[in-house]
């Protein structure tokens, strides 16, 4: 690839990312994702030392050792819009030359997990819960952006999901895509696993009904009828997809897990979960070491 223009990829004054004002230097291989910006204070309390931190608007980065291994935990704010950009520019500090502004000739893989809060759609799931997404299913449509043969990702179980919802045309087409099989692996002992549906809003696209009337009105009960793999779908949120299929695209490796505080079948939510969400950071990290 010749060199990419200043527009294209976008840089700080300092030469870093523009916006999560990172190099290659400043990452580790393991990356924590979390959505609230303060969340990354956790590992900043937890972590034994700390070599880097950065604070630009929602997304602060931290890089640092744990037990003797080198992690980063960077917020990414809330949607599949971020979602692109914090992607795009943590697997641009890997495998882009930034100075020349030039793909390097060697691959570097990412491992990114993403820590977050959900909401289940089924009463055997309780609030306190954690799920880890062997599946996502995209409704947001941003990999409709990218040139992907659909082989790339689950087209079968995409086909099956939407001949299940017959979701009206003027909605994005859905995608699936599978987590990182080794990340699974090593992290997810004796969480639910399940299937991750990955909204592109809040309300409306959560089948939530404030004061105008979503589109699809029975779009929780219909979600939760749907399974694959022997795979419910679990729960509902706002980044995965997006996680999973620029991964899949980028050659990286992306698992979720989240710490589920509203049940929306039985209607309960969990409004204090700091501890439950440190004791989550600290059982992740100790099964990446």
């Amino acid at each position: 690839m010749s060199e990419l223009k200043s527009s294209e990829l976008v840089l700080a004054p300092s030469g870093s990312l523009y916006h999560i004002n990172m190099t290659g230097d400043n990452l580790a291989d393991d990356i924590f994702l979390v959505g609230d910006p303060g969340r990354v204070n956790m590992f900043k309390d937890l972590f034994d030392s700390v070599e880097f931190e950065s604070l630009n608007r929602e997304l602060h980065a931290l890089t640092g050792v744990y037990k003797g291994h080198r992690f980063t935990a960077l917020s990414t704010g809330m949607g599949c819009d971020n979602i692109d950009i914090v992607l795009t520019e943590l697997d641009a500090a890997a495998n882009i030359d930034l100075q020349t502004r030039t793909v390097r000739n060697t691959h570097r893989t990412l491992n990114m997990i993403r820590i977050g809060t959900s909401g289940s759609l089924h009463s055997e799931i309780p609030v306190g819960s954690l799920v880890a997404s062997e599946y996502a299913v995209g409704l947001d449509g941003l990999l409709n952006y990218y040139v992907h043969d659909d082989s790339q990702f689950e087209e079968e179980m995409t086909q099956a999901f939407l001949h299940h919802m017959r979701f009206p045309d003027r909605l994005a087409r859905p995608y699936c895509v599978k987590c990182g099989a080794s990340l699974l692996e090593r992290v997810a002992s004796g969480m639910t696993h399940g299937i991750t549906a990955t909204a592109p809003g809040f309300y409306a696209p959560q089948g939530r009904n404030i004061r105008i009337a979503p589109v699809v009105s029975d779009l929780n009960e219909k979600l939760a009828n749907f399974s694959w793999d022997g795979l419910k779908i679990t729960n509902l949120e706002m980044e995965t997809s997006a996680i999973y299929g620029l991964a899949r695209l980028m050659g990286h490796n992306a698992l979720t897990v989240c710490l589920i505080i509203a049940n929306r079948a039985d209607g309960t939510f969990l409004n204090e979960y700091h501890d439950r969400m440190r004791n989550t950071i600290v059982t992740v990290m100790d099964s990446m070491i």
